[in-house]
């Protein structure tokens, strides 16, 4: 028998994240004890009141027929009422959709507005699946990329440069997955004042890192003049919250898009896991102090992973301002050898490290910078001394 994938699988790889997360695990199966600094995903439990509010959901016996496709009303109400309150976003329960993740929501909303050959101006370095998702939907991803001398941040006039008749969206997440960057005000606001130009062009604004944010201030696309109608807004609960495993995500825009992504989303997968949405209830209507401490444990490892980056010979650095991620500049190994083996890029130096150092980084190609590595601090303090010291001293061999 024949064996024939289709084709649009050939327009896309595997995650980078997932690949080295899986590569991480099969050494640990072998009894080598790895750091594994690949994944984004918090090292912290879920919060009791959170998991209490599941178990309640489960003995209340009540949560086990099929939701309502975009959620539960309560839910959707409760995630509107946030983004009144905090975001200074005038949603309503209409324009939210919860979904089984963030990365749900973004397809949900690339599959019901793209159409072969419109394009996407993609913010680089960007998350991994971006690129994956618009190149299923038969799109072009057009990549504007910041560069570490300026934060990782794309400009104003970098946006309007690449603005064509056939751009359907911008996406971007900020905090920035995997830079750590965060947009200012004033940043937003000139980005929006371009868009405001071109009525053709919609936003996709990654929330995701909201609360891992250390510059004091939230700024949400949707809530900059004249941007609500044309804002689409991903946000969810897994890093905020840590409920990877829950998988809860979700989106928020004008009722048109909600309306068409309700429909794309009944046909895929239907609505998010009942006993899932409770506790997510719980979540965005409860006590937000574990959040709070959570940011506060991540700012603090902030600095000493900065602070070690900053005594490996080679390795260039920015300041991130939120989520839990590095991602430096490592050009300065290419080219350089231990006497057996020649590291020609980013994808060399993470299989080096992760065979020599037994720590497991992901390579900056994947996010659309190959001069960089992707380094997440979203594990104890102790082990990121550890990590950080076995790369200085495996580095140290390469001449």
């Amino acid at each position: 028998m024949g064996k024939f994938l289709s084709n649009r699988l050939d327009a896309i790889e595997e995650s980078a994240t997932l690949a080295m997360a899986a590569k991480a695990r099969e050494y640990k199966s072998r009894g080598i004890d790895v750091i594994n600094l690949s994944l984004g995903e918090p090292d912290f439990k879920t919060p009791a009141h959170i998991c209490e509010a599941a178990k309640r959901a489960i003995d209340e016996g009540r949560w086990f027929a099929y939701p309502p496709v975009a959620g539960y009303p309560d839910l959707r109400d409760a995630l509107a009422a946030k983004y009144q309150r905090e975001n200074r976003v005038p949603y309503k329960a209409e324009n939210i959709i919860v979904s089984n993740g963030a990365k749900q929501s973004i397809a949900n909303a690339m599959f019901a507005l793209l159409n072969p050959g419109d394009e996407v101006i993609v913010f680089s370095p960007y998350w991994v699946s971006y690129d994956a998702l618009i190149r299923l939907c038969e799109a072009i991803p057009v990549f504007v990329s910041g560069t570490i001398e300026n934060d990782f941040k794309v400009t104003a006039a970098q946006v309007e440069a690449a603005i064509t008749p056939r751009t359907r969206a911008i996406i971007y997440s900020s905090p920035c997955n995997p830079t750590g960057s965060v947009f200012t005000r004033k940043e937003l606001e000139e980005i929006a004042a371009v868009i405001r130009r071109y009525d053709h062009v919609l936003v996709i604004a990654d929330e995701i890192y909201e609360h891992i944010n250390f510059t004091g201030e939230t700024v949400s696309m949707a809530a900059l003049p004249g941007m609500f109608e044309r804002t689409i807004t991903i946000n969810g609960f897994a890093k905020g919250f840590a409920m990877t495993g829950w998988r809860v995500g979700y989106l928020a825009a004008p009722k048109w898009i909600t309306d068409g992504c309700i429909k794309m989303q009944g046909q895929l997968t239907s609505a998010n896991c009942s006993i899932a949405q409770r506790a997510a209830l719980a979540a965005i209507t409860g006590d937000p102090t574990p959040t709070r401490n959570m940011a506060e444990e991540y700012r603090k490892r902030r600095e000493v992973v900065y602070n070690l980056l900053k005594e490996i010979p080679g390795f260039k650095a920015n300041y991130p301002q939120g989520a839990f991620y590095f991602f430096p500049d490592v050009s300065y190994y290419y080219g350089k050898s231990d006497g057996t083996l020649v590291i020609r890029n980013d994808f060399d130096l993470c299989m080096y490290l992760l065979d020599k150092a037994h720590v497991s980084l992901v390579p900056g190609a994947a996010f659309g910078d190959g001069n960089c590595i992707r380094l997440s601090y979203a594990a104890s303090e102790a082990e990121l001394k550890e990590a950080m010291w076995r790369i200085k001293e495996t580095l140290s061999r390469l001449k």
